[in-house]
């Protein structure tokens, strides 16, 4: 079925966790709060695209939240947990504009020659999701502070949860991206004139 994100108008306690554009060409991971919600942290400000030809993952979550960047600007997110994930032919891209007008990119590629990449404990806040997507033993309509995996939302907040979630041509745009494992086979990290990932 297609799948779209729909972000709840309620301000969660913030949820999120930031990848720096430099941090992220370099490593493209981060930590994950162990506690029922996870820990706050500040955003860049700057939104990333992120897209595979196929992701399949285990003990998946997802409810709404809120974040801030570094101006204290709120921002609505989805916040997506899987257990264990392998993204294939992974593509993940920022832009920023140049005080001259111009653009510079940096796009990170990894998990192609049937060699996926794999995540940990991935948490990915989104605002945006696009794809094909099956999901195995789909619960909708949790309360986001009883969901089955490890971070956890507000209570009272609109959730659902599956024991696996499988989707081809995926195009998400997201403020932050972290897990406590992430291993990139095959990664490509490169400077561009502004090319995204889609």
């Amino acid at each position: 079925m297609k799948f779209r994100s729909v972000l709840s108008k309620r301000s969660g306690r913030i949820v999120l966790a930031a990848v720096p554009v430099a941090v992220v060409a370099t490593v493209m991971m981060g930590g994950v709060a162990q506690g029922a919600v996870p820990v706050a942290f500040s955003i860049s400000g700057s939104q990333f695209q992120i897209s595979a030809s196929q992701l399949d993952g285990t003990n998946f979550s997802q409810y709404a939240g809120t974040t801030k960047d570094t101006a204290g600007n709120s921002h609505n997110v989805a916040i997506a947990n899987i257990g264990q994930a392998s993204l294939a032919n992974l593509c993940q891209s920022v832009v920023t504009t140049l005080p001259t007008g111009g653009k510079v990119g940096i796009m990170i590629t990894a998990g192609g020659g049937g060699k996926p990449a794999t995540a940990t404990n991935l948490q990915i806040g989104m605002t945006d999701l696009k794809g094909d997507s099956t999901f195995d033993n789909i619960r909708i309509g949790v309360d986001a502070s009883t969901v089955s995996t490890a971070a956890k939302g507000d209570a009272g907040d609109f959730a659902q949860d599956a024991s696996g979630i499988h989707i081809t041509n995926l195009q998400q745009e997201s403020w932050s991206t972290t897990a406590s494992v992430f291993n990139l086979t095959g990664m490509h990290v490169q400077v561009t004139d502004g090319t995204t990932c889609f």
